[in-house]
């Protein structure tokens, strides 16, 4: 089977590689190329077709490694293989790099739920290490004078603004964000459906159907076309024999009929596939758990109080009998607020309704401007959940923030009170409010709200 493998692509890995084994008068040359994007784009797929065509030999580290019980254990491995890959270039007399996986989910920190150990700093450590002398990389212990041949290092993940920020700094790591447009995904999954006689139209219909959808999307869709051949082998077997049909068995192994790949049916089932990601993408029922098992949570519920209508001036007819809070006249633009009942107070400004409290019960004032107020609304308006974040002026220079919640806020009764409460632990540091869209777990705006000496910043 030939699968596709992006010019561009090509073109970004094969040049860092190549750059790598030459040497260019007075050009520092990155060791490290990170490759990052949406999750199942197939970034580590493309790499290891760009490395079969290139006739380079990897050695892989996968994310999963860069954590031990015992201190020290990642950082070793990583100058182990790094010195093994180049020795392999030595000996073969050949192009070799070496490969690690999930970056970020190894040595990223996402919140402040994820525990920074040892290992990860030393994970961190190493990686710069050897990006700044990639020729003098020193097992612990011990120390060898010759210097080593150069290797190349590929890096893949989703989020590499999870890592050090030193690391991924310009001149030690290069970036290529990965995101195949409509040309690279024609041809990827016209490779994935090469044996099952799929027309270039019938595969562009269905990339076009399911633009929105990552590329292991449509190899999924492969596999569950042969869900009703194996369905219908389980039936015929039973489900308490099938087991020894097919684990150890002395009988020929099953073997399965082409299943039709109608355009319809798999659009069908493509469809259904989707339906199952939307309930996975709304349901959020682990924020459900974890908010009432959260410390010092308290959910701000206002009082509903009956506002005392305002009377009809003379001459004038009310429109709208609907609204509770402002009363609507034919023969007048503007909004004629309903007056506060005697003895309360109005706590809540929103344009949309008031609440009022008794003075008996005085909620004192926020220290958040109204226009960073009527951000954080705005940002819930567009759906996206909110976080919170610090730093001090020494480490602002750097841009290593800190998460004051351990959760994305998703109301903004608890974004309110979150926020006044690191203004309030923070008040000579940097503070700043944060956009997430979580379907695509991304940051979309990042608005400084106070600066030291406890400032509130109007911008």
């Amino acid at each position: 089977m030939s699968y596709y493998i992006s010019p561009r692509f090509l073109d970004k890995l094969a040049v860092h590689i190549t750059k790598n084994f030459i040497e260019l008068p007075g050009v520092r040359v990155p060791v490290i190329l990170g490759v990052h994007g949406r999750k199942g784009e197939g970034k580590s797929f493309q790499c290891e077709l760009v490395f079969e065509k290139m006739g380079i030999e990897v050695t892989h580290i996968s994310g999963g490694e860069l954590e031990s019980p015992d201190a020290g254990d990642p950082a070793r491995l990583i100058r182990l293989r790094y010195r093994e890959t180049a020795e392999l270039i030595r000996v073969r007399g050949k192009m070799c790099v070496l490969m690690i996986n999930d970056l970020d989910a190894g040595a990223g920190r996402f919140d402040e739920g994820t525990q920074y150990t040892v290992n990860t700093q030393l994970v961190n450590a190493t990686l710069m290490n050897i990006a700044d002398t990639p020729t003098n990389v020193q097992l612990p212990g011990s120390y060898d004078s010759t210097p080593l041949h150069r290797v190349p290092i590929i890096v893949t993940g989703n989020d590499f603004s999870t890592l050090y920020a030193p690391l991924v700094r310009d001149g030690r790591m290069e970036k290529f964000y990965w995101e195949p447009d409509r040309d690279d995904k024609v041809g990827i999954v016209e490779g994935i459906f090469a044996e099952d006689k799929l027309s270039r139209q019938q595969v562009e219909q269905l990339v076009d159907i399911f633009i929105n959808q990552s590329i292991d999307f449509f190899s999924a869709l492969r596999s569950r076309i042969y869900d009703e051949q194996i369905r219908n082998f389980i039936h015929k077997v039973g489900f308490d024999r099938i087991s020894l049909r097919v684990v150890n068995s002395t009988e020929k192994p099953p073997e399965f009929n082409k299943p039709d790949f109608n355009l319809s049916r798999m659009v069908e089932m493509g469809k259904l596939m989707v339906t199952e990601q939307k309930r996975v993408e709304t349901s959020h029922l682990v924020d459900d758990y974890n908010r009432l098992n959260r410390k010092n949570y308290q959910p701000v519920v206002p009082q509903e109080v009956t506002p005392i209508p305002a009377p009809v001036p003379n001459g004038l007819t009310k429109v709208d009998k609907s609204s509770s809070t402002f009363n609507y006249y034919q023969d007048r633009s503007e909004q004629i607020p309903t007056p506060l009942p005697n003895s309360f107070t109005k706590v809540d400004n929103s344009s949309t309704f008031n609440y009022y409290q008794d003075h008996s019960e005085q909620i004192p004032s926020t220290p958040i401007s109204q226009e960073t107020l009527g951000q954080m609304r705005q940002i819930f308006a567009q759906g996206y959940r909110i976080g919170i974040e610090y730093v001090d002026e020494r480490r602002f220079r750097t841009g290593s923030w800190q998460n004051f919640a351990d959760h994305q806020i998703d109301n903004m009764a608890e974004a309110i009170a979150i926020l006044e409460s690191c203004l309030s632990d923070h008040s000579g540091e940097y503070v700043r409010i944060v956009a997430i869209d979580t379907k695509v777990k991304k940051r979309m705006v990042e608005t400084i709200v106070q600066r030291p000496n406890g400032k509130i910043s109007d911008s």
